[in-house]
């Protein structure tokens, strides 16, 4: 099938190259000219997990180009993986997607059917939207086009987003054309069968099922994402608030987590108390979903609760180093990891960025290290996010991070630090106190290694 995808960011792209990979005709539209040079050259502008050989692998069967006129008239099918970022106000900014909408409909032949679908995460009501953008663009050419529009969203994991796209656990389709679903429905006929070859390096899981394609109307797909994703930050949060009261009545969270996790309706997954989320969907996407409510009068306060809550574990740590430093004037934190979460250098919402901002202001000395995310985070916190005296210093090295130090805080679980000689770290700083804001140590080695250790929600 031949599919043009509007938009080369962490789902554009990912979406781009596995659909290349089952076979499909794929050009990808940007207009990002730095980003578009890398694609040309084989480089994928992001991190993640497999996804630069996975480029390679089909590269030479893709196009990328900043031209949506050398993309759609031929598509079939056309994918919108445009940003969707936050208003002032929470809501989800739809301003590129329908500029994407409107560009698709300047350039559809009018004796062809094409269905236009948004993947980009949007407010309930932007299907219809972008429906009426494109019939008044047909409107002002004078022509009768023939588009259906469908939504499709994406539930793709960062770190895992290639696992997420090859073995979903569903697929959604809103639509009210069935013409829209059929051809949904033949384009993801390799992954709803399970007949491609896997990736060499991504075997299919072997207790995986066939994934269900689920069919309902556009405002219902819509709503599926934000809930879904609302939800599982709902359960973070739960477990965070949990941890706060285990702190206070002496019981592990860890242990907690594991006893209710076994209940089948509950489920072990999202029960990891810490720092909270943070990257660009669980912040964003219950932000918007509140800002869908207000429009409708309709109030959500267990929404806003999960928000509250994720926000104060990163206070929480800063509370900590202030209980057991005293004072932050004049020491010396190192912080173990800047990305969001492992295996990506994402860093927007990440909790560090708050914590490096909060120990800067309050006079601390800060050294960062993540093994991938360190420019990403050096850009983020440059200009007015810091002061021009702040003591900020970016390191490869975690001896010299270590070395001297007052405190630590594990910030990201990266499989670096879960590997990492806590004895040795322990002897080289001026007062040996770990903040395992991932709970990833065992207190009582941590305790053995010579740490003063402090956890979320540990005895």
């Amino acid at each position: 099938m031949k599919v043009a995808i509007i938009g080369t960011g962490y789902v554009g792209l990912t979406t781009a190259v596995v659909l290349a990979y089952l076979n499909h005709d794929v050009t990808a539209v940007d207009k990002d000219k730095s980003k578009l040079d890398l694609l040309h050259e084989g480089q994928s502008p992001i991190h993640e997990p497999g996804l630069q050989s996975l480029l390679e692998e089909v590269q030479h069967t893709m196009r990328f180009t900043p031209n949506v006129a050398e993309a759609v008239p031929d598509a079939e099918l056309i994918l919108i993986a445009v940003g969707t970022p936050p208003k002032k106000n929470g809501e989800a900014d739809t301003r590129h997607v329908e500029q994407a909408a409107k560009e698709v409909a300047e350039v559809c032949l009018p004796e062809k059917h094409y269905t236009l679908v948004v993947k980009s995460t949007v407010p309930i009501g932007t299907n219809q939207k972008v429906a009426e953008v494109v019939e008044n663009v047909f409107s002002a050419r004078g022509i009768q086009g023939n588009v259906s529009v469908a939504s499709n969203p994406e539930f793709l994991q960062e770190g895992l987003a290639l696992q997420g796209a090859f073995y979903p656990d569903r697929i959604v389709v809103g639509a009210h054309s069935e013409e829209a679903i059929d051809t949904l429905r033949r384009l993801y006929q390799p992954i709803l069968e399970q007949t491609f070859d896997s990736p060499s390096t991504l075997p299919r899981p072997a207790a995986y099922h066939l994934p269900p394609m689920m069919t309902t109307d556009p405002n219902s797909a819509e709503m599926i994402k934000y809930a879904a994703n609302t939800f599982l930050a709902l359960k973070i949060s739960f477990i965070n608030e949990i941890a706060g009261l285990c702190e206070e009545v002496g019981a592990d969270v860890t242990e907690v987590a594991r006893g209710i996790g076994l209940d089948s309706r509950i489920g072990n997954r999202f029960l990891q108390a810490g720092l909270g989320w943070g990257g660009s969907c669980y912040p964003k996407d219950t932000a918007a979903l509140l800002g869908v409510a207000a429009q409708s009068g309709y109030e959500m306060p267990i929404t806003e609760a999960a928000r509250t809550i994720n926000f104060r574990q990163r206070e929480r740590i800063i509370e900590k180093l202030r209980g057991v430093l005293k004072t932050l004037k004049g020491k010396t934190i190192g912080i173990l990891g800047l990305a969001f979460k492992p295996n990506t250098d994402d860093i927007r919402e990440a909790p560090s960025l708050d914590i490096i901002r909060e120990l800067v202001a309050e006079g601390a000395t800060v050294r960062a290290h993540d093994p991938i995310a360190i420019e990403n985070a050096r850009r983020a916190l440059n200009g007015k996010a810091l002061s021009a005296n702040s003591e900020l210093h970016f390191t490869e090295d975690i001896d010299k991070l270590a070395y001297d130090a007052d405190a630590l805080v594990l910030v990201t679980e990266w499989d670096l630090y879960h590997k990492l000689e806590l004895r040795r770290l322990a002897k080289q700083m001026k007062t040996p106190i770990l903040i395992d804001g991932r709970n990833v140590y065992s207190p009582q080695e941590a305790k053995a290694a010579g740490f003063h250790y402090i956890g979320i929600g540990r005895i």
